[in-house]
């Protein structure tokens, strides 16, 4: 028996608004702001919300000796078109050289790392 049940990832960014349009552009959905907090309610997936956070340090992918704490995977059908959109919305590649894998990975305009996955 479960005692809980998920109800939003946040992340915490320097510009929560900003950042809910990254990944609006990316996941579709609709954003609802709060001031510090913004909301992305995603169609047919997990919500995410964005929280302000001052002193925000971006996790360093590779870095070993330090923990990336997360990362997103997001389905694709076409990596190489959901790599040029990113990459348009302000993402930055962080490994995506190998065009044989079938994910590659990305990092958020506030440093987050995610993949995209032709999985």
């Amino acid at each position: 028996m479960a005692l809980a049940k998920l109800g939003v990832v946040v992340l915490d960014c320097p510009d929560p608004s900003a950042l809910a349009g990254f990944y609006a552009g990316v996941l579709g959905g609709t954003v609802e702001e709060d001031g510090d907090w913004v909301d992305l309610a995603v169609p047919g997936g997990q919500a995410l919300a964005f929280q302000r956070a001052p002193g925000f340090v971006a996790p360093r992918w590779p870095a070993p000796e330090d923990s990336q704490q997360f990362h997103l995977d997001l389905m694709v059908d076409d990596l190489d078109a959901a790599e040029k959109g990113v990459l348009e919305l302000g993402a930055k590649a962080l490994d995506a050289a190998d065009r044989e894998r079938s994910f590659r990975v990305y990092a958020d305009p506030a440093g987050h790392p995610f993949c995209l996955c032709a999985c």
